[in-house]
């Protein structure tokens, strides 16, 4: 395949897109992508000539944000977020509480 066809641009960018989503190194993507390492050099390639910078321009110029949503599923809180008060409680228990207020 020839790399000035689209074809070949958008299995590259796929390959760099699956790569950041999957969260793997270079040499994890699969075989489908071709070498990882000529996908490498591309990606470091367009990196330093602005490639990456002018396309990331683009798509935040053209952002449809009627459809951005944000899903409980990706939204994710810290483990020790869940309670209202930070550090150990050393107030009156609950029945102590109740047994003032009659």
């Amino acid at each position: 395949m020839s790399v000035g066809q689209p074809s070949y641009n958008r299995s590259f960018v796929e390959a760099v897109l699956y790569r950041y989503r999957a969260g793997i190194p270079w040499r994890d993507l699969p075989e489908r992508f071709g070498d990882f390492r000529v996908v490498h050099t591309r990606f470091s390639r367009w990196a330093k000539s602005g490639v990456w910078q002018r396309v990331f321009e683009v798509l935040a110029d053209d952002a449809d944000n009627e459809y951005a949503m944000i899903d409980s599923s990706i939204v994710r809180a810290h483990q020790h977020s869940a309670g209202a008060k930070g550090g150990m409680q050393t107030g009156k228990r609950l029945d102590e509480v109740k047994g003032d207020s009659l």
